[in-house]
């Protein structure tokens, strides 16, 4: 009997053994070959952001170099600083850089791309760079040679000593960071002597890209935490609920309150306020969320009963978005008949009862204000004459965005149609010239339709 067994089970055994050996040598060479070519990504990405950054350093000086007079050149020079910038910045998005300290240089780099960028868009020709541009460029040039410098020593010892990214990785990820290791210790360099660089004068349109909304821009007084308790109960029609208040970033400029209010029905509803004023930022009710139900005109007519009753009047739907069963409209201020887009809000409708669960005020909180708004220059015929003759406007109206380089301009706003799709085209009512272009969907035209 044991004979026999033996017979039929060492064979079947000794089969499972060699297949198990073969699909282990075949899982390590895959896991081999997926090591191999993520090592490669990132040998490849560390030499091209080197390579990118000494381009980079090398068209500042060209830029720099010729007479100042020569618009067309400094145009096309900051062009090519904006492209090499944005290239270095997805290369560094391409290494394992995410546990390591490089916020600094990745924020100079970025600053770099947005005064280029901002700077090469205007008319030279009418607006030439100005001295300060001048010589916020040689400092640039100073600056991106002492980075370049640094990326070329580290790829040298890169090269020399065969060092892998792979390392690099496996130290970041493990609580041994802290070992020496060639790669880290050089990014840690570039990023210290990044910080210590002097202040810069970026100019204002990109100065206020980066510029924090603080409490200091708020009006309004400074309100408790049992206020925000009050204003939670109000905004919930939930005065006996279970209320709790959490203060964020205290004593800071950035301070705010956040409020979990228990509705009694095992929903969460969740709210942000300023600590200045106490105004609403975000609102969420996280309750499940069933089958579509309402259609579009209802969830908006919803959401358009949901501002008049909490204080946001005046507001008019120009987008909508579908996710997960719920419909979210974006909301401008109106003036004077102007469509205000820097202040706007976001209302998320649950399509299966038409309840508002979500209210994003972020922008409105800060950009919520009566503008003097200016007279256009030219007419709407004159502005029309920049479209593109094939297609069929369904819409004008004027509108106040912000363009690129950050300043609110008053425009005539068509919407229409052409090959085969619809569009929202911005012209300048002061130079008639084209400020934005973006793409509608069937449900941004329906969304924004008068009622």
């Amino acid at each position: 009997m044991y004979h026999r067994l033996s017979s039929i089970l060492f064979p079947i055994m000794s089969l499972l053994f060699i297949g198990a050996i073969y699909w282990g040598y075949q899982e390590h060479q895959e896991k081999n070959s997926i090591l191999i070519k993520a090592e490669n990504q990132y040998q490849r990405a560390f030499h091209d952001l080197t390579f990118h950054v000494e381009q980079l350093h090398q068209q500042l000086g060209t830029t720099l170099a010729v007479n100042s007079t020569s618009q067309s050149y400094h145009r096309k020079g900051l062009v090519n600083v904006w492209r090499l910038t944005s290239q270095a910045q997805n290369e560094i998005n391409q290494l394992p850089l995410t546990l390591l300290p490089f916020n600094e240089a990745e924020d100079f780099l970025s600053r770099i791309a947005n005064f280029a960028y901002k700077t090469a868009v205007r008319d030279l020709s009418k607006q030439p760079l100005t001295p300060d541009e001048f010589k916020t460029m040689k400092t640039l040039y100073a600056n991106s040679e002492q980075i370049s410098k640094e990326l070329i020593g580290m790829q040298k010892e890169v090269l020399a000593n065969n060092l892998r990214w792979m390392d690099v990785e496996i130290a970041l990820a493990s609580e041994k960071s802290n070992n020496d290791n060639t790669i880290i210790d050089g990014f840690k360099t570039v990023d210290k002597k990044v910080s210590q660089y002097p202040e810069i004068n970026w100019g204002p349109s990109v100065s206020s890209m980066y510029q924090k909304r603080t409490i200091k821009m708020l009006g309004g007084k400074m309100v408790t935490a049992e206020d925000i308790k009050k204003l939670a109960a109000k905004f919930t029609k939930a005065p006996n609920a279970e209320i709790r208040v959490v203060e964020n970033a205290k004593g800071t400029e950035y301070a705010s309150y956040s409020a979990t209010v228990n509705d009694g029905k095992n929903n969460k509803l969740q709210m942000d306020f300023t600590q200045k004023g106490g105004q609403l930022i975000w609102f969420m009710n996280s309750r499940d969320i069933g089958e579509k139900k309402i259609d579009l005109e209802k969830a908006r007519a919803s959401a358009d009963a949901f501002l008049d009753e909490h204080g946001f009047s005046g507001m008019k739907a120009v987008s909508y978005d579908l996710h997960n069963n719920m419909g979210a409209f974006t909301y401008v201020s109106v003036q004077s008949g102007v469509l205000i887009y820097p202040d706007k809000l976001t209302v998320k409708v649950a399509l299966d009862n038409g309840q508002t669960v979500g209210l994003q005020a972020n922008d409105y909180v800060y950009e919520h204000r009566k503008r003097k708004l200016p007279s256009p220059i030219i007419t709407k015929a004159e502005a029309k004459k920049a479209l593109n003759p094939e297609m069929k406007v369904h819409k004008e109206q004027l509108a106040l965005i912000d363009n690129d380089l950050g300043e609110e301009v008053l425009c005539y706003e068509y919407t229409g149609e052409i090959n085969g799709s619809l569009y929202r085209i911005y012209i300048n009512s002061e130079s008639g010239l084209e400020e934005s272009i973006e793409e509608m969907s069937p449900y941004d035209s329906k969304a924004a339709s008068d009622k």
